[in-house]
């Protein structure tokens, strides 16, 4: 019986993913054939991505003044602080989502910090971006420094004025450090996976060259809002600087990256219009003292608009 046991192969030795490079890793180095993928254009999160951006970080501020007082009195959240709210959940949510249709294998841990200090970032911004736009309501000037606001001036004890001055600098320079640094970052990691060697590939398609009016018009009011044009435009100095070695390597842009790049070049354009067409302006140029000089929207809004608005309503 045993003679005529056929003898059996020895078993296979499991396949090394040391010698297997392309076995993904999420942590880990990126691999040589990252590269070489590509992914067709995300219209459904570029729009989702652009809507809401649209809807809960500019129109937040217009729904609180447009929306009657009585709905959300001034010692309550008001409906710009709810769209704030959902902005802060959504947009973390939108840009994983991206990184993770990127089809070369980003640092993840570099993500997920930048997303964990994006969302405390914004949430600061909340606090403060809530009380300083209600302040609107009581006379508050934009277009004014803290302490040259005729109701923050006048306040007893002269203390006081330093903690509205606090809560200023908590929402115009630390709120915004802690969320829009990590937010250029990550576009920044995810448009260095946007290279192809296929030339045919890049090519952005008509919703895509659609989008972008609005995408890039976005950006203006991010960057002029948020007093962020140094850290902009050294994310695209970056992107032009990826472009050009790429190039050399016989790689160029996607869909993808072609969209973010030409976005942010009509954005800059966009910047350098509306500093052109405010360079006179004498009391913008006393709050935006200095070399770089970017008027805010809301300033400019405080600043002209509300007094149009008041000169018809007394006509």
């Amino acid at each position: 019986v045993l003679c005529g046991i056929t003898a059996l192969p020895p078993p296979r030795a499991a396949p090394s993913t040391a010698s297997c490079p392309s076995v993904p890793s999420r942590h880990g180095a990126v691999k040589a054939e990252d590269t070489f993928k590509t992914s067709p254009f995300h219209l459904d999160l570029w729009f989702y991505f652009t809507l809401q951006n649209w809807v809960l970080d500019f129109g937040r501020p217009i729904a609180m003044i447009i929306l009657p007082l009585e709905w959300f009195p001034l010692n309550k959240p008001s409906a710009g602080d709810y769209f704030h709210m959902a902005y802060n959940v959504i947009t973390p949510f939108l840009l994983l989502k991206l990184i993770e249709r990127s089809p070369k294998t980003l640092p993840r841990s570099m993500v997920y910090v930048s997303i964990i200090t994006f969302v405390m970032g914004a949430s600061i911004h909340l606090v403060g971006d809530s009380v300083n736009h209600r302040l609107i309501f009581s006379g508050y000037q934009h277009h004014l420094s803290v302490r040259e606001n005729p109701i923050i001036r006048n306040l007893k004890p002269e203390t006081l004025i330093d903690s509205f001055e606090l809560l200023y600098y908590y929402d115009e320079y630390l709120g915004h450090s802690m969320w829009y640094i990590p937010f250029f970052l990550i576009l920044f990691i995810y448009f260095t996976g946007c290279f192809t060697p296929v030339a045919e590939q890049s090519r952005m398609p008509m919703a895509a060259v659609l989008l972008m009016g609005p995408s890039s018009l976005y950006y203006w009011y991010l960057v002029t809002e948020g007093q962020i044009f140094i850290l902009y435009i050294f994310t695209f100095f970056a992107m032009m600087a990826l472009v050009m070695h790429q190039k050399r390597k016989g790689l160029v842009l996607d869909s993808n990256g072609l969209f973010l790049f030409y976005s942010f070049i009509i954005a800059l354009l966009l910047i350098a219009g509306w500093v052109v067409w405010l360079w006179n302006d004498k009391i913008l140029r006393k709050k935006y003292p200095g070399v770089i000089y970017i008027p805010e929207p809301w300033a400019f809004y405080t600043l002209h608009m509300n007094n149009l608005h008041a000169a018809r309503e007394s006509f």
